[in-house]
């Protein structure tokens, strides 16, 4: 009993740790693709805005299996991205901690992106306009300009990207499967303690992320209120 209780122990902490590598991982990775994806989609008139806006938009109404069924299948061998990284040499990504990331990047893009579009948004034209005026190149602006009044979104953007991607289950699965020390995040732990019935276990792990999602929910409201431009768009 011992030993069976050390080794639920082990593999409960081995997804945690897991878990928080993909999630910071993840979050690292998408503000720097939200950020400037957001400040384009704040700024255009283009026609290919509306696509776009959509496309950044799906995964919030999409079923996270039907993300995943797609995301599985384009990495496999027959897929234009699997077909890809193993011309480049680095074999699939399907049931791998890269595979993760990039499911959890497409998945949690929403919750990176919204945050911060309405807060460039809300900075309007006038800033940019003055440091344009100071001899600022549109560059150097948006740096020292657009960036720093956006702080609010940038803050929401990184608290809902990372708790979003602890919360991931669908699109895990689908892509990542239940590997062991590879794949087995803290979501996909909880699913297989409830298939083997092992309720106990589950139990803590759920409690656990249940105490997770309060404390950000708690956070980002503290955040708010210091800052009232924070969770706009989340």
């Amino acid at each position: 009993m011992m030993g069976a209780s050390l080794a639920d122990a082990s593999s409960a902490w081995n997804a945690v740790i897991l878990t928080v590598q993909l999630a910071t991982v993840t979050t690292v990775l998408l503000l720097c693709l939200a950020t400037p994806l957001a400040w384009w989609l704040s700024q255009t008139s283009s026609r290919w805005r509306a696509p776009i806006l959509a496309f950044v938009t799906l995964p919030l109404v999409l079923p996270p299996t039907v993300l995943g069924f797609y995301m599985l299948v384009a990495m496999g061998p027959q897929g234009w991205l699997g077909q890809w990284t193993q011309s480049m040499g680095w074999g699939l990504l399907s049931f791998t901690f890269t595979g993760l990331v990039l499911g959890s990047m497409v998945f949690s893009l929403p919750f990176a992106v919204q945050p911060l579009q309405h807060s460039f948004a809300s900075v309007g034209q006038r800033p940019m306009e003055v440091a344009a005026t100071l001899g600022a190149r549109p560059v150097d602006a948006f740096f020292t300009v657009a960036l720093p009044l956006a702080r609010p979104g940038l803050i929401t953007a990184a608290i809902l990207t990372f708790a979003h991607t602890v919360g991931e289950f669908g699109v895990v699965l689908m892509i990542g499967g239940n590997v062991p020390g590879q794949t087995r995040v803290l979501s996909t732990q909880i699913y297989g303690h409830v298939e083997a019935m092992e309720y106990a276990q589950a139990h803590a792990l759920a409690a656990g992320m249940l105490v997770f999602s309060f404390v950000v929910l708690f956070t980002l409201a503290t955040v708010k209120r210091r800052w009232p431009g924070v969770g706009a768009g989340a």
